[in-house]
């Protein structure tokens, strides 16, 4: 499903060019559960930045199915996030001030999903996460581990092919955290490609893969397809 070749990213600061990707080529398949591991500074977020379109590669080939990715321009960029890639992040990022159905609908506003049609969705999703009874609720009147499951609702709403998740627990306790990750599972386990960045080893090792960085280069790849 991706397919990057000698993947490059460079960042200038003041006078000196710093590499984040130094030449990184690999594959991921439909359906795969893979974890990106390495200490801060390893280019594992700048990897998943360019794989979910939020940021361009300097140099090299990326390929989504048959998207030529790295030559979008901006428009393409944003529709191609919208449709094809669910984010979920550490601070889950939702708006304060909406309830979890409004949270969830907003992906589908972009995609113009009929106002209707959207509602009865996001319904759906927080009823899939275990939130039926917290649709109205906003996220000062949730739990950590409540405002992550909307926001794991959020990622779904336009039916994505591939799930992003960056340090995904970093915020809850151990045991929220088990809850969110096993929730994962079962998504993967139903055939969503599942990517997560993450420094913590148990989170790792529900992976079925685990790609390591140091230096902006993979260094290991253990249980690729």
């Amino acid at each position: 499903m991706i397919a990057f070749e000698g993947l490059t990213k460079t960042y200038v600061m003041g006078d000196e060019v710093i590499s984040a990707l130094g030449g990184v080529s690999l594959s991921i398949a439909r359906g795969e559960h893979v974890a990106i591991v390495g200490p801060s500074g390893s280019g594992k977020s700048t990897l998943m930045n360019v794989l979910g379109g939020l940021d361009r590669p300097t140099g090299g080939i990326y390929r989504f199915e048959d998207e030529p990715v790295a030559d979008f321009d901006d428009d393409q960029l944003a529709d191609f996030r919208n449709r094809r890639i669910g984010f979920i992040f550490q601070s889950f990022q939702l708006l304060p001030r909406l309830t979890a159905v409004q949270n969830v609908e907003l992906p589908m506003i972009y995609a113009g999903i009929a106002p209707a049609a959207r509602k009865a969705r996001a319904v759906e999703l927080l009823q899939r996460v275990g939130l039926g009874n917290r649709l109205n609720n906003r996220p000062t009147q949730m739990s950590g581990g409540q405002q992550q499951r909307v926001a794991i609702a959020r990622a779904l709403a336009n039916g994505p092919d591939l799930l992003l998740a960056d340090e995904p627990t970093g915020a809850l306790d151990t045991a929220t955290g088990q809850e969110v990750l096993a929730l994962f599972d079962e998504l993967n386990a139903q055939g969503l490609t599942l990517c997560i960045v993450t420094h913590d080893n148990e989170v790792a090792a529900r992976a079925r893969r685990r790609i390591a960085f140091r230096d902006g280069h993979i260094v290991s790849d253990d249980g690729s397809l």
